[in-house]
């Protein structure tokens, strides 16, 4: 018959089969949350140049289908005040084809592989930052921009689907440069807090993802990956400049998205654990 354990001041007396429940059940500390991320990280970094871009591209090729589905969950449903709210889960489909699939998405390294340099914030480990974002970075909006050329031609796509493809990025244009970068701040935030999650998520990570990409898209936030998809596509059906997809949205959505993902979001969840970690 197995014996329970000594029973410590605080706790109850369990067995080991007990004790190894509650450790299977139990959420991992913030400490153990930063050094898998880290560790995720650091791999991440350490990955050759044609690994990071052929992942980084196909991230950039598979988040358009989020641009994808909302145009044709738009293209069936009534223009009604409530339809936002749905055509808003489409947005949703391309993360979690690219985050659960572990494609490098630029926005998700915004903590990933910032928490490495957190720890050990060297010249070489700053070089390998700017490496991979860089790498990361025009892959994506090589990705998206190669889908938008197969949209605007109508390659993939009807013209149906296509003028709904138009009327659901069109609403990029309401906002100035400003304004996009304001709102590309919460959305690096969001997507940042994903990679936080995931370790601790255990069977829900499609509904983490979904959930959290779904407040971004109902916020109306800008997301710079996701987001080139519409602006390359405005741009090439005329509906908008060069100037404007870049200088009016991808820059200023980039840009906010650092803030949020690594200005706010990765300096504080090292900070929170920075003085209970030991470095070398």
């Amino acid at each position: 018959m197995t014996k329970p354990n000594d029973q410590d001041d605080d706790g109850v007396a369990l067995t080991p089969e007990e004790n190894k429940a509650v450790s299977e059940r139990r959420s991992g500390s913030a400490k153990v949350v930063h050094e898998v991320i880290r560790i995720q990280g650091d791999d991440e970094l350490n990955r050759p140049a044609l690994s990071l871009l052929c992942s980084a591209f196909a991230a950039g090729v598979g988040i358009s289908a989020s641009v994808l589905a909302e145009a044709f969950l738009h293209q069936h449903l009534p223009d009604a005040q409530w339809t936002p709210l749905v055509t808003s889960f489409g947005y949703c489909v391309g993360f979690v084809i690219v985050i659960l699939g572990n494609l490098q998405l630029f926005t998700e390294n915004t903590i990933t592989v910032v928490l490495p340099v957190a720890v050990k914030p060297s010249l070489h480990n700053f070089g390998r930052l700017g490496r991979l974002w860089s790498l990361a970075i025009v892959a994506n909006l090589a990705g998206t921009f190669l889908v938008a050329a197969m949209l605007a031609h109508r390659m993939i796509v009807s013209q149906d689907q296509l003028d709904a493809a138009v009327a659901v990025s069109a609403k990029l244009l309401d906002n100035d440069a400003a304004t996009t970068l304001l709102r590309g701040i919460p959305a690096g935030f969001l997507v940042a807090s994903i990679a936080w999650i995931l370790p601790n998520a255990r069977g829900s990570e499609f509904w983490v993802v979904v959930m959290v990409t779904y407040v971004i898209a109902v916020g109306g936030f800008s997301h710079v990956v996701a987001g080139s998809g519409e602006a390359w596509l405005l741009w090439l059906t005329g509906k908008a400049s060069f100037g404007w997809a870049v200088g009016g949205f991808i820059g200023p959505a980039l840009a906010g998205n650092i803030i949020g993902g690594t200005g706010l979001f990765a300096v504080l969840a090292h900070g929170q654990v920075r003085d209970e970690i030991k470095t070398d």
